[in-house]
């Protein structure tokens, strides 16, 4: 009896549309359903007494963007615990990130929620407005039911060991001083900032392979071409992140003289995104092509660049157009990889001009053991990883906090924060001469590359408002670990993600 009432969201469709020309009334409920408890059952019992048929979609597991660890339960395991309940007579899944499709396809004569949707100020996803538009434009209505609530996430965090002790017990202190409404209250304010992302363009390639082994002759491993992808990273990442969370953009660049990629990039661009782009002289514009198995573990890197690359006029136009316009811009993100746009007249009037200069100089295999943020003369908040700090103090071995303390003397920095990956993040303010460990927030990792400037621009964009240390890293850490679930720089974080991620986190 169970497995007929789970059907494809088409027959569901199919069928909501034979039952209601026969007269009947059509009830549609629409939830992730992670965790099944009391407040379910009874918000769908009573959503079954407002109709003869009740109808639920459950949204697929690659659409649940909850955070961490979420959903708990796969999509097959969620359609059976629903189906097994008496009120409900048929469910389907959901392909997509809202209810919007589903209620078109469905047309319900009635859309039940939950009563902690009734007012749509606490929905965070900004979803319920949407949902109640197609509902009535499908001549539906929408009804809001009075049961008793839980929260999922709470019964989630507290009872299925999501986080790790260090990561509940930070969670549990953040929230004794913030609320989930109080983070997402001050991501909105930072709609009204001037931003300018400047620094190196890089195009990645992932090329997917699956492994043969190795070859006959020699010790070299072999592999099988299946596919490959194009991202737009570097600068044009930082770009894309900050353009959720702001008005409006603008990225200052350097592009190859041949091999530009500059349609690509181009079309990458969020809307609000403005670029300036310079041309380099005889070199292409960075790509690293990676070779990826199934695990998206990299076995071969390849660089297309020329080390020794110049700006056409040696960057006498940037440095024009910083003169004009620098001054009109609240904060200022160099997103430094150390690929030759960067110049050292580029960067000493960024230090001189900038109301707000956020910088990361990242090491790769293009610039290891010469490039560090010792380069900058002055900033206000420097994003590092420990291998860089490490590099910039010349120090392997003595503890983080010192070398902070021994970096923001030097550059007179008021704020810095150090990634370590698993370890999560070190942030340190220079004013009140305090550290904060953020630990790690996610607990699954697609990849790695491009978390780094997705904290980087997040934090950035809070301490550029003036928030917090406290808020900014923990924004900058919710922030990175969305983006270690993204594969390289395929999306950029949005404000509705980050939000549920913090709901979720903070319940």
């Amino acid at each position: 009896m169970t497995s007929r009432k789970i059907i494809s969201l088409g027959q569901i469709a199919e069928r909501s549309k034979q039952l209601k020309s026969e007269g009947k009334s059509v009830v549609l409920c629409h939830g992730t359903f992670d965790l099944m408890h009391t407040g379910h059952i009874r918000y769908l019992s009573r959503a079954k007494r407002e109709g003869d048929v009740l109808m639920v979609t459950v949204t697929a597991d690659e659409f649940v963007n909850k955070g961490p660890g979420r959903p708990v339960f796969k999509e097959e395991l969620r359609t059976e615990s629903l189906a097994a309940l008496e009120s409900v007579d048929y469910v389907a899944v959901n392909y997509a990130e809202t209810a919007v499709e589903v209620i078109r396809k469905i047309q319900p004569n009635l859309y039940v929620k939950g009563s902690e949707y009734r007012s749509s100020e606490n929905d965070v996803t900004g979803n319920i407005v949407h949902e109640q538009n197609a509902v009535e434009e499908c001549g539906g209505k929408i009804f809001f039911t009075d049961e008793i609530t839980f929260s999922s996430s709470s019964l989630l965090n507290e009872h299925f060991g999501l986080f790790p002790p260090e990561t509940k017990e930070f969670l549990t202190k953040f929230r004794q001083n913030w609320s989930e409404q109080d983070i997402t209250s001050m991501v909105d304010t930072l709609a009204d900032q001037k931003v300018l992302v400047i620094g190196d363009v890089i195009i990645d390639e992932y090329h997917y392979v699956s492994l043969l082994g190795q070859t006959g002759k020699g010790n070299v491993l072999s592999v099988e071409y299946e596919t490959e992808e194009q991202f737009a990273g570097g600068s044009v990442a930082v770009a894309n992140h900050v353009s959720g969370f702001v008005d409006s953009v603008t990225l200052v660049s350097g592009l190859g003289d041949y091999d530009s990629h500059e349609d690509f990039i181009t079309r990458k661009l969020q809307s609000n995104v403005t670029p300036v782009f310079a041309k380099f002289k005889d070199a292409p514009t960075v790509t690293k092509r990676r070779f990826v198995d199934g695990d998206l573990s990299k076995l071969f890197e390849v660089y297309y660049y020329k080390d020794d690359s110049t700006l056409e006029d040696d960057g006498d136009n940037i440095l024009k157009w910083l003169d004009k316009n620098l001054s009109d811009y609240d904060v200022v993100i160099a997103a430094d990889f150390g690929n030759g746009f960067m110049t050292n007249e580029i960067i000493k009037k960024l230090s001189e001009k900038s109301k707000f200069l956020a910088v990361n100089t990242q090491i790769n295999s293009g610039n290891r053991g010469h490039h560090v943020i010792t380069r900058y003369p002055r900033a206000d908040f420097v994003s590092l990883n420990e291998p860089e700090l490490r590099l910039a103090a010349h120090n392997r071995h003595d503890p983080l906090e010192e070398l902070c303390e021994l970096i923001s003397e030097k550059l007179d920095v008021g704020q810095m924060s150090i990634t370590r990956g698993l370890k999560g993040v070190l942030a340190y303010d220079h004013d009140e001469r305090s550290f904060l460990q953020v630990p790690a927030l996610s607990s699954r990792v697609v990849d790695r590359i491009g978390a780094g400037d997705a904290f980087l621009s997040l934090s950035a964009l809070c301490l550029g408002k003036g928030l917090d240390t406290n808020i900014s890293a923990f924004i900058g850490a919710v922030a990175a670990a969305m983006d270690v679930q993204i594969v390289c720089n395929r999306d950029p974080i949005q404000p509705t993600g980050l939000k549920k991620f913090v709901t979720t986190l903070l319940k």
